[in-house]
This record gives structure tokens, sequence and C-alpha cells, in this order.
């Protein structure tokens, strides 16, 4: 595979990351500007990491993970963005026009499930880069830039038009949480 091909299957891998980065960005207003720096990093790291095991693992357990691997996206993005609506409703019903979360946060344990939740496709590349001669450490850092420099960009739309849709991020960016995980599950 060449560079070109890879840094295409790394901007395929990056919607999700994408997607995810934009609506933490709606939705957790009062994040630390090093808190949302560790979005793109973390994504782009996890994603490379799982195209890695996915190559070195993917003879042993890779149908395994990928039978259950839109369940495990499904649940995990279920949950965050089910509680993010929850929140942003309740907000609107309260008239707190507010989208910033009082009683979470943006953690490093939320950034850490949206990672694993959005790289698990990222292990079936891995796999399937098994199947052609590439050297995957370099394929597996070319993934990583390229969905860390994705999600920069997801940072930059983000700020940019969080304010658009107004008290109705919150809920917004959990809706895209839950579709992404209905994809994952059905698609």
């Amino acid at each position: 595979m060449s560079v070109v091909e890879i840094v295409v299957l790394g901007f395929a891998l990056a919607m999700d990351a994408f997607a995810v980065t934009l609506s933490n960005v709606f939705c957790y207003k009062g994040a630390s500007r090093a808190r949302l720096f560790a979005l793109p990093i973390a994504f782009g790291a996890f994603q490379g990491l799982m195209s890695l095991v996915g190559f070195f693992l993917g003879g042993i357990v890779g149908d395994i993970i990928e039978t259950y691997a839109g369940i495990v996206t499904l649940v995990i993005l279920g949950i965050i963005g089910g509680n993010m609506i929850k929140e942003g409703v309740s907000a609107l019903r309260n008239s707190e026009m507010s989208c910033s979360l009082e009683v979470e946060r943006l953690t490093a344990g939320v950034i850490l499930m949206q990672s694993v939740a959005t790289s698990i496709d990222a292990f079936a590349v891995g796999v399937s880069l098994r199947a052609v001669n590439v050297d995957i450490a370099a394929s597996a850092a070319t993934i990583a830039l390229t969905i860390c420099a994705c999600c920069f960009v997801a940072l930059a739309f983000g700020k940019r038009f969080g304010n658009v849709l107004g008290d109705k991020e919150q809920i917004v960016g959990g809706v895209v949480l839950v579709l992404i995980g209905l994809k994952a599950m059905f698609f």
C-alpha cells in the first residue's frame, strides 16, 4: 500500500473521532484548552495503537473483536451520548441555557472511553493490513497522525460553529454520539 492509500484509510477511520471531537467541543464548553487538545492526541494514539494490535493479534482474536465491535461501540457511545441528551433536555426544561456540564466534565476517563470506542475499527484495519505487504509501524504512525490532524480540524470547527446551536449544543452532541454508536452496531 502506498502512503496516499494509508492516509485515505486514516481519513476514513477519522470520521467517528472527528464527530466525537466536534460533539465534545459543543457539549463541554468549560473544558480547558489542554483537555480539548488531548482529544486529537488520544484519538490518534489509540487508532494507531489499535492498528498495531490488530496487525499482531489479528490472527488470534480478530474474529472475536470484529464480532462484538459494534456492540461495544454502541454501549460506550450510547451511554455517554444518552447522558448528554438527558442533561441537555434537563437544562432546557430548567431554563439553564448552557451546554457546559456542571456535574460532568470532560475527564480523562471520558476521553479514554471515547478513544477506545472510536478506535475499534482500527483493530480491523490492522487485521486487514496483515494481508498486504506494509510497514506496520509507518502505517500505524501515518494513520495516527492523519486522525490527529482531522480531530484538530474538528476542534476548530466546533469552536467556530458551536455558538450557532445555542442552547441545544449538548443535545446535538449527544445525538451525534448515539448515531455513531448505532452506525457501528448496524452498518
